[in-house]
């Protein structure tokens, strides 16, 4: 038997920084059941990585949603989705060193992002970029504008 489960919030979560090392941008575009949607767009204040504007979109959509809920992240970024579905629990377990025994990058960001997360349960999906998925398009276009200082 299939049970069909609704989850009742959809989040989009992309970064963008140019020359990875300069100005960057990130938005979380969040969807609710009752099709209400939300955009939060953000900008690092000086240069930044690709990295950490994927991290801070997903951080800023998650802190969006309030409350213990179920709810599908989707992201484009494999550094995002693997690390928390994958190398997360074993960073942490590993006193956030890498298998190499190398201290974790952006550890700031994963324990803020993992604090986030704490709050609900979420299903990690990667989306590829670029592909015509409608909400990771507007997501991307977002980030980058806001790269941009549009």
């Amino acid at each position: 038997m299939v049970v069909a489960v609704s989850i009742p919030y959809l989040v989009y979560a992309d970064g963008s920084c140019f020359g990875n090392g300069g100005v960057g941008g990130y938005c979380a575009i969040v969807v609710a059941t009752d099709g209400t949607t939300r955009e939060i767009i953000g900008r690092s204040d000086g240069a930044t990585t690709n990295n950490i504007m994927e991290l801070m979109a997903v951080i800023v959509g998650l802190e969006a949603v309030e409350g213990a809920l179920l709810l599908e992240l989707r992201s484009d970024s494999q550094y995002v989705v693997t690390g928390m579905s994958e190398r997360l629990a074993v960073w942490k377990a590993n006193g956030w060193r890498t298998a190499d025994n190398k201290p974790i990058k952006n550890r700031d960001l994963w324990e803020r992002l993992d604090r986030a997360a704490s709050a609900h349960r979420i299903a990690w999906v990667w989306v590829r970029g670029h592909d015509g998925d409608a909400l990771n398009e507007r997501a991307d276009q977002l980030a980058r504008a806001a790269a941009e200082g549009r």
